[in-house]
Parts: structure tokens; sequence; C-alpha cells
């Protein structure tokens, strides 16, 4: 089994504002991802090209929220960074596999360039082979940048395992490609409001 199928930067161990529920998870049984995922520590793309549909750009998109929200949509596997005009800034996004999906309202309260990852306690307790601490930097499961989620385990966060983008694959995280997340970490303050939306 994967670490990475397990990530817990979100999944069991949710300390949110609003309730997240689990969604067709029997007792003892932790739904597969979508792909399979990679080991921490590597950090080999192999000439990856990431799918047109999930790179960043410009797209036609009607919301209430105010211009810099930003609204995840884990259906449809998009991160929007809200522009005002009808306009948004699209991400493609990784996002949690069955069972690790959540919906709510928050905000960023904090910002960190190559995050260190620490799998809590529910997650060592399941893969005990997982390492108890790594730094930030290549080969890290947490990428390059890492907006922080509230009061939740939750984060928005790089990624080392690109091809990843657009499935559903972690404990309720959502991963962007490395270079996408540096260019949101830059657009994006403390204290911005992030519209979850599971459906």
């Amino acid at each position: 089994m994967n670490w990475m199928r397990l990530l817990a930067c979100a999944g069991v161990m949710v300390v949110c504002a609003m309730p997240a529920p689990v969604i067709g998870q029997g007792a003892g049984q932790v739904p597969a991802p979508t792909i399979r995922d990679r080991d921490p520590g590597s950090d080999s793309n192999d000439g990856f090209v990431l799918p047109y549909e999930y790179r960043r750009q410009a797209v036609f998109y009607r919301t209430h929220e105010a211009p810099g929200t930003i609204i995840v949509n884990t259906n449809d596997r998009f991160l929007y960074l809200v522009q005002g005009g009808n306009r948004a800034i699209r991400y493609g996004v990784g996002v949690g596999r069955d069972g690790f999906r959540w919906g709510g309202v928050h905000t960023i309260t904090r910002k960190q360039e190559w995050p260190d990852w620490t799998p809590p306690p529910e997650m060592i307790q399941r893969q005990p082979y997982l390492p108890r601490f790594m730094a930030g930097g290549p080969g890290n499961p947490m990428g390059a940048r890492a907006l922080y989620i509230g009061s939740t385990a939750y984060r928005v966060h790089g990624t080392n395992a690109p091809e990843t983008i657009g499935h559903a694959v972690s404990s309720g995280c959502f991963r962007l490609v490395n270079s996408e997340i540096e260019d949101l970490y830059e657009r994006v303050p403390v204290g911005t409001k992030i519209v979850v939306q599971h459906r």
C-alpha cells in the first residue's frame, strides 16, 4: 500500500470548523484512489506533461463570490481563483478519494514555502513504515508550496506526483503541480476566502 493513498494532510485527522463527512467508507476500510500514487522522496517526472485541460488558464466562470476568492470543485477537479467580471483563473487539482472528500467555507490561515511533512498518528497507525518526518524539498509530498485551510488539517499544496492531477488520490487535501502552486501562492494572501464545493 502506498503512503500517498492515505495522505493525512487531511482524512481521518480533521479539526474542521465545519464537519467533514466520510462518504462510502465501511468500518476499517480505506477507499482506493483512482490512480497509483508515488512514494515519499520520489521526484522523477520522467517527461510527464500535464494534460491541457488541467493547465492554468483564464476561463469564463459565473459566481457571486468576490474577486480573490478560491473555489475548489471536488467533482470537476478544478480550483478557481475568482477574478471578477465572470472570469477566473482555473487550475487542475488532485482531490480526496471517495470517503475523504469534504465541503465548506474557510480562509487561508498560513502560507509556507517548501513545507515539511509530518504524517499524523492516524496515518502512522495505518502505515507504520512511513517516515515520521520529511523536511521540505524535492520529493516531499507537500511539494513546493502550501496554503493552510482554516483550522483544518487540509491544505492546498504542491506534489511530487504530477500525474495524479485530475485524480482522486489524497485524504482530502488539494494538490497542484509545483509550478501551478507557486503561481497561486503568489496571488493569494493569508485571509483569502476558500469555498470547497462537494456535491
